[in-house]
């Protein structure tokens, strides 16, 4: 490595403070990605075959365990790193401060431990390796990993310093997020304590309700299946596909299925194939030789090369053209394809996620979609629900975004009615959990005090019918206007059931399906008022 060109000193500190400034916002299955990120920057800056962060202490690790990357070109079955055994024989060494650059190759004069982990380095194809130690005051509890097959690879002091120093700063970005007692105190000038807050309202490392799954927040029936349907197919490494309309957290989804497959160790890629011109996105995907087009000044990778070993998230898959979908198909079936520009083929093992709010059977029927390509995608489909359908989540993600927000915009919400929460819960949230979210945010920007006050005009009239755009949004509207027509009367002659044409528990059970719930009572109102706050 030739330590007088800062560019790989520059790839790396922008990687390392990219992850320092974001490990504490991010939710578990985000951090593992956005590490495995980091260390394929600092890999290929310094063009190593593998980085790892191991745990090496005598308890659980408090910093994490499970953080690797492999290059697209190494011949490994799994990461060298990657292993509780590998795991098993640090614990063996006597860490000290000092960095340890391991030759695989030399004679076996070392201890035992050392001896150990040579054979295990040297058995999975590693020449040379670079182990250094994170130290919790004066134990050392972890350590950083760097390996390269070639035998002949120097780390160079320049690169071994500067590696220490940047495995000191995001180690203790890690450390800082699961120890979060005393910065946990720190709240905005004038706000309450954080100790002092309903357990709704306080930060929290992993917001889930519930599921289990970081980020994914609910009890409702509806969700439960989706759930139950992604840790069936988790651990089964096939084509997935995610159905549901805009804004029900199909990126989630993926992000948990990745983190929960057998490549969690490696990448997860994502590309929205609605967000990018026909023009560019094949090359986007398959990448592109230089020369292939005018502005092919290098050669590039697609998404798919950076996902090898990894999960490629193709969201909005019923946008991709027509023209593509062939190649795709191919990609899907023989693990192959070429970029853009050239004549060679190139193998890949990649696990597909698709996404779409559209209807693809649909679709194809309308020619616009290639039924082959369709059942390739369709192994296994999930339908993720619209919040319509899970009304009853409403409040957890409320509290969820309350908590997710409110740091930065420097408010301390502690409490919200429950006048708020039934008029949040009545809404037909056309644009789903995105659309909530937003709403939310805009409320606590506007509100000055501990209590979340709504600032949108169509959710502050209890009584006000959605936006009918879609035909559940029709139906629910038409039933409103009647009700409201008949004084919400259901039941008697020219009353909401017989203006409808239904039989009065028909009409109650649709009025429960759609959320539909009477706002504008003296005597409800005054009921929600004498119950407790949401936030209890």
């Amino acid at each position: 490595m030739d330590s007088s060109q800062d560019k790989w000193r520059t790839e790396i500190n922008l990687a390392a403070r990219d992850f320092a400034s974001a490990a504490a916002s991010l939710e578990d299955e985000e951090l593992r990605a956005f590490f495995n990120t980091m260390l394929r920057e600092i890999g290929e800056s310094l063009r190593l075959d593998c980085c790892a962060l191991v745990d090496a202490g005598e308890q659980e690790s408090t910093i994490g365990s499970g953080y690797a990357w492999c290059s697209t070109s190494e011949p490994f079955r799994e990461c060298p790193f990657q292993s509780a055994a590998f795991a098993r024989l640090l614990n063996g060494l006597e860490l000290a401060r000092q960095p340890m650059v391991i030759d695989t190759a030399a004679a076996d004069v070392d201890d035992g431990a050392m001896a150990s982990v040579k054979a295990s380095l040297r058995g999975a194809g590693l020449g040379t390796a670079l182990l250094l130690p994170i130290a919790t005051g004066k134990r050392a509890t972890g350590a950083w990993l760097f390996g390269a097959i070639d035998t002949s690879y120097v780390f160079a002091e320049p690169v071994v310093e500067h590696l220490q120093t940047v495995g000191d700063l995001v180690s203790a970005a890690l450390r800082s997020r699961w120890f979060r007692p005393e910065a946990a105190e720190q709240a905005p000038m004038g706000a309450t304590p954080v100790s002092r807050l309903p357990l709704k309202a306080r930060p929290a490392r992993a917001w889930t309700t519930g599921t289990g799954v970081a980020g994914i927040v609910g009890e409702s029936a509806a969700l439960k299946a989706a759930l139950a349907s992604l840790d069936e197919v988790a651990e089964a490494d096939c084509t997935v596909l995610l159905l549901g309309e805009t804004g029900t957290g199909k990126e989630l989804f993926a992000r948990a299925l990745h983190g929960r497959g057998p490549r969690a160790a490696f990448s997860l890629v994502s590309v929205n194939c609605a967000a990018l011109p026909p023009t560019l996105i094949e090359s986007e995907l398959f990448g592109h030789q230089r020369g292939a087009f005018t502005g092919a000044i290098a050669p590039r990778q697609g998404r798919f090369e950076l996902a090898h070993r990894g999960t490629l998230f193709l969201d909005e898959i019923g946008d991709l053209p027509i023209e593509l979908q062939a190649k795709l198909l191919r990609v899907l079936q023989e693990g192959a394809f070429e970029r853009v520009g050239a004549s060679q083929t190139q193998a890949v093992d990649v696990r597909i996620i698709g996404a779409t709010h559209q209807d693809l059977p649909r679709a194809v029927a309308e020619g616009a979609f290639r039924a082959d390509l369709y059942y390739r995608l369709n192994v296994f489909p999930i339908r993720l629900p619209p919040l319509r359908e899970r009304r009853e989540d409403i409040p957890a993600l409320v509290w969820a975004f309350i908590r997710k927000r409110q740091v930065a915009l420097r408010r301390h919400v502690t409490s919200v009615l429950p006048e708020t929460m039934a008029v949040l819960q009545q809404h037909s949230w056309p644009g789903n959990i995105r659309e909530l979210e937003n709403v939310v945010e805009r409320a606590l920007i506007h509100s000055t005090g501990d209590t979340l006050e709504l600032l949108d005009p169509n959710l502050a009239l209890p009584g006000a019918p959605p936006v009918a755009d879609t035909l559940t949004s029709v139906e629910r509207a038409h039933i409103q206007g009647v009700l409201r027509d008949c004084g919400w009367r259901i039941n008697g002659m020219g009353n909401a059931a017989e203006r409808l044409g239904l039989h009065p528990n028909t009409l109650r059970f649709r009025m429960k399906k759609l959320g539909i719930v009477r706002l504008d009572a003296p005597s409800d109102l005054s009921r929600v008022r004498q119950t407790r706050a949401w936030a209890g």
